[in-house]
């Protein structure tokens, strides 16, 4: 079997770009070698090493949990079922922690560590702290800050709970914000994803509210807190840092146009 033939065999279960990505994993070789090469003759094992994987992306496993990594602001994260699948619509959040001069910065649950790591690469002289209520998305964190080099403090903990008496200049988040009765978790890649990483009470706010209401006592006067939240809870996430007395709130679009991140400023 060649190249070519295995992703013409693949295309009857898959598209086509997620038949490239799975057989690239196999083979260990780049886009541009797989396009190039089409000829390329795929050994046996390979190529049951590739059924297998189609196989298990037909049935609705995640191409990131199949290939063990995920892109996220140009950098390449290894991400296992322990943490959530990294988004584009989260770096929007990156977008705004550079936006600031903050010397101080807290990621909460940070996951895979997509964010604190990206924050860190490109604003290296900044302190970057990554808590998370997990033992082992924390593993992957501190794998992939290895990895890229970056020097972050990790700690284990539910939300601001190893944080006592620290203060902070920016708090960035990327909390659950699905209603967990929401239709979508049954559906999708989201079937394989940790639901504590998705779903938050029965409006999706559960987590939003305690970040809300516990982060100014973690922020030095004129920090900021910015999180994203679901497409349609802009208004409640607007109301929520105004109930904790924020000021300066501001929201912003993802490049679908939605309102994806609220921020505001602590007086």
């Amino acid at each position: 079997m060649t190249v070519a033939d295995a992703l013409e065999e693949a295309r009857a279960s898959l598209a086509l770009h997620e038949a490239r990505l799975l057989l690239r994993h196999v083979l260990g070789v780049t886009a541009a070698a797989l396009e190039a090469h089409p000829e390329r003759k795929v050994s046996p094992a390979d190529t049951a090493a590739f059924r297998a994987l189609v196989a298990r992306r037909a049935a609705g496993e995640p191409v990131a949990y199949l290939t063990g990594r995920r892109e996220f602001y140009g950098l390449d994260f290894r991400v296992t079922p322990d943490v959530l699948i990294p988004r584009e619509e989260t770096e929007l959040l990156v977008d705004l922690a550079l936006e600031t001069q903050a010397a101080r910065i807290l990621d909460l649950g940070t996951g895979s560590g997509c964010l604190a790591i990206a924050v860190a690469k490109q604003r290296p002289q900044a302190a970057v702290t990554a808590a998370d209520a997990s033992a082992a998305a924390l593993a992957v964190a501190r794998d992939n800050a290895v990895r890229h080099g970056v020097n972050i403090r990790f700690l284990q903990g539910d939300w601001f709970a190893p944080l006592a008496g620290e203060r902070f200049d920016l708090i960035l988040a990327n909390p659950p914000y699905v209603a967990e009765r929401d239709p979508h978790l049954a559906r999708g890649d989201v079937r394989f994803e940790p639901r504590s990483a998705l779903a938050a009470g029965a409006d999706g706010l559960d987590d939003i509210r305690r970040i809300a209401a516990q982060a100014p006592a973690h922020l030095v006067p004129g920090g900021q807190l910015c999180f994203e939240h679901g497409y349609d809870q802009a208004a409640a996430a607007a109301a929520l840092l105004a109930e904790a007395g924020f000021i300066g709130i501001e929201q912003r679009r993802d490049l679908a146009g939605i309102l994806r991140v609220s921020g505001g400023r602590h007086p």
